[in-house]
């Protein structure tokens, strides 16, 4: 599907050039204006590649779950340090536990934003997103969806991760005590994951 909006989007990108530069000044400039847009979907197709590729990792590994009232906040969760939106999910090896995932990437969480609420969001807005479609492991990486109209199936697939899963230079990953079954599931998913188990230690 990325692929085929890229294409499509560069296709517009081309056309749009080519009757700016053929089409007397005038009406060239309407087609300039098409051109820009076309030039910033194309650039917002292409960063989401590699989230894409991601998002089919993870689902490949973890079925989809159906999860009701999952609490979340639009500000900073009191157990990290970031300020960013969080959802907060249970452990799967010890129920327990909630573990804050946070939406660390900026790319399409606005209509995100707007369906986690505030005391004047409109209820048919926040129930987009109730029940929740989840499919990951909340300490390292994961997809979230909201329903289709009826119910028929996830639209709108958003990515997520622990910043220690990312495998980013100077961010060591964390195991949390996960088995070695999980940890070696998440590294299937394009988790970064320590490749043996140490002691628990809950990111920040």
């Amino acid at each position: 599907m990325i692929a085929g909006r890229l294409i499509g989007w560069l296709v517009v990108w081309a056309g749009s050039l080519f009757l700016t530069l053929a089409t007397p000044r005038w009406i060239g400039w309407l087609f300039l204006v098409l051109l820009v847009y076309a030039t910033f979907r194309a650039v917002l197709q292409l960063a989401y590649i590699r989230p894409s590729i991601l998002i089919q990792r993870v689902l490949w590994q973890y079925p989809w779950q159906f999860l009701s009232d999952v609490p979340r906040g639009r500000n900073r969760h009191p157990a990290v340090e970031e300020d960013e939106m969080w959802l907060e999910l249970p452990n799967p090896e010890e129920p327990g536990e909630r573990i804050p995932l946070l939406f660390l990437s900026g790319m399409r969480t606005f209509w995100w934003m707007r369906r986690f609420g505030t005391a004047r969001t409109k209820p048919e807005l926040k129930a987009e997103i109730e029940p929740l479609w989840f499919a990951g492991d909340p300490r390292f990486i994961a997809v979230i969806a909201a329903s289709r109209r009826k119910g028929e199936g996830p639209k709108r697939l958003h990515l997520l991760y622990q910043r220690t899963a990312t495998g980013r230079r100077g961010i060591e990953p964390t195991d949390w005590n996960a088995s070695s079954a999980a940890l070696e599931r998440a590294r299937r998913s394009g988790a970064h994951v320590p490749d043996t188990v140490r002691p628990h230690s809950q990111p920040h």
